[in-house]
């Protein structure tokens, strides 16, 4: 059981993964999760598709790293689009595959999401989606978290005490957005512990291999670049392996400071390369 793994002192290095959007894709997908299920995660996580678009895809990829390849499964669920029928359709569907553990997320709003309808959802916080699975469910709740505070909150204070909600709702641990300045994580977990959130927390490290990257994935996530990560970008961009070597080494030294300094549980954004996912964690174990 996932939630185990964070009560015996040990260390955790665990994966993310996103399911295929396509059918055509499965087969490619499953071959790349044997390969980084052979690096040996403590447990993955599967992402979800905005607004539940690709639950059922989420569904079978959690089923198949579990069940198949016999490691521990997270599954990703969002509410922002959902109905609390729609959860519990979900929450079904994962529990016939033996997926007992999902991190709960409002998620992004859909495209197709009026304001009416965005005002009158089921779930208006991530908080609310865990208390609902808590009451109507036998899952384990992990919920997500922001260094650098949730791009809606006006501070650090204010998401901090929604955070507090959260382990309030039954959240059982922690997984934080991606981050490139590990100051931000310290300072972070000083402001939760001093809240009085006792939760394990999982770093977040994602390992940026293409400077198109920085523009898509850094932009969406609402993480700041430090001046040394983004002169690192500006000199390796134009050569695609120099690139992927120079952000590989940056989340190598990025995980190894947050090790030095006592951090356990590290949560590993793989964007599905085994390659450099094996690579870090052969570097920090």
């Amino acid at each position: 059981m996932i939630s185990d793994l964070f009560l015996n002192g040990g260390s955790t290095l665990s994966f993310e993964v996103s399911p295929p959007k396509t059918e055509e894709e499965f087969e490619k997908a499953y071959a790349t999760l044997q390969k980084l299920a052979d690096i040996r995660p403590d447990f993955f996580s599967v992402t979800y598709g905005a607004g539940g678009s690709r639950a059922k895809n989420t569904a079978e990829i959690a089923s198949y790293i579990q069940n198949e390849l016999h490691v521990p499964t997270l599954a990703h669920l969002t509410c922002v689009g959902s109905k609390a029928a729609d959860i519990l359709n979900v929450t079904a569907q994962l529990q016939e595959a033996g997926i007992d553990h999902v991190l709960a997320l409002r998620g992004d709003r859909p495209s197709w999401m009026s304001d009416e309808q965005f005002k009158g959802r089921d779930f208006a916080h991530a908080s609310d989606l865990t208390r609902f699975l808590k009451e109507n469910t036998s899952l384990h709740i992990a919920g997500a978290c922001y260094p650098e505070k949730h791009y809606e909150a006006p501070d650090m204070d204010t998401d901090i005490s929604h955070l507090k909600e959260k382990e309030e709702a039954g959240a059982e641990f922690l997984i934080t957005q991606l981050f490139f300045d590990n100051e931000f994580f310290y300072r972070f977990v000083e402001k939760a512990r001093a809240a009085g959130i006792t939760l394990p927390i999982c770093a977040g490290i994602m390992p940026i291999t293409t400077a198109q990257q920085i523009g898509t994935t850094v932009h969406l996530s609402g993480s700041s670049v430090p001046k040394t990560f983004a002169d690192l970008v500006a000199v390796h961009a134009d050569d695609k392996e120099d690139m992927r070597r120079a952000g590989t080494d940056y989340a190598i030294r990025q995980i190894l400071d947050l090790k030095a300094h006592g951090v356990r549980h590290i949560h590993l954004y793989t964007m599905n390369r085994p390659k450099t996912s094996r690579e870090i964690a052969e570097a920090v174990r």
